[in-house]
């Protein structure tokens, strides 16, 4: 993938899609900062990153701060001197309905992670990227693009948020496009993490595994894959662009 000495930054790199897409660039060859609230977290990973035999470091913090979000940048400068590739991977998924009054918390619970950081963390990292024309990766959401059934009224404020990540990638691939930069967007469906059990919604991820044409639920390492290509250069034609990864999700 040419990913050699490459610096990478993956937020939320402590489980999930975001701790296999961590180890997935330590595997290439590349210098990998893995970003986490969850210090533990950080740590277990790091063990397979260190197993990969990529060089890496582990940066205790919440994406949703601006003083995190400074320290992230400063910190992977400061530490390898260049920024390669972002990945914005670090989200939360928030139960709530516009019926039960619950909407506006679970939105205002998870705009800060799900879209402000995304968003600035983008604007810390671009005059660097310009520097190494290097690109991001956000990663969004089927429910982004077209509401699944099953979670209609449940996970709506993800939805929306995960919209605008989508929309932000397009924005942002537009503007930097002139500097070298590519801003691109993965949109998974139901994949086996910890997301849907955090939020206290309804249902279980298996249930979700009917509402795909495959009748399967993808796994971390499905999309850490698609994250990895894009962020190469291989994909170096390829910005403005949301790849979906959901099993047939969306034709259901």
């Amino acid at each position: 993938m040419n990913l050699q000495g490459k610096v990478v930054i993956v937020t939320g790199a402590g489980s999930g899609t975001g701790a296999n897409t961590a180890e997935f660039f330590c595997k290439e060859g590349a210098n990998v900062v893995l970003v986490d609230v969850n210090e533990t977290n950080l740590k277990n990973i790091s063990v397979k990153c260190s197993n990969a035999g990529g060089k890496h470091i582990l940066i205790v913090a919440d994406v949703a701060k601006d003083e995190d979000a400074e320290r992230i940048i400063g910190d992977t400068i400061k530490d390898f001197g260049k920024l390669d590739v972002l990945v914005n991977n670090a989200a939360v998924g928030r139960y709530g309905s516009i019926l039960d009054g619950t909407f506006m918390q679970s939105f205002d619970n998870a705009v800060d992670i799900n879209l402000r950081a995304v968003l600035n963390l983008t604007c810390l990292a671009a005059p660097h990227l310009v520097k190494t024309k290097g690109n991001v990766v956000n990663i969004a959401s089927v429910s982004g693009i077209d509401l699944i059934k099953s979670i209609s009224g449940v996970l709506g404020a993800y939805s929306v948020l995960k919209a605008a990540v989508i929309h932000f990638a397009k924005i942002a691939a537009a503007e930097l496009g002139s500097k070298g930069i590519r801003v691109n967007a993965v949109s998974p469906g139901p994949v086996r993490t910890n997301l849907i059990n955090n939020s206290a919604a309804p249902f279980s991820l298996d249930q979700l595994k009917e509402d795909t044409l495959l009748n399967r639920i993808s796994e971390p390492d499905e999309i850490a894959d698609l994250v990895l290509y894009l962020a190469s250069d291989k994909a170096k034609g390829i910005t403005g662009s949301n790849y979906v990864v959901d099993n047939g999700n969306l034709l259901m």
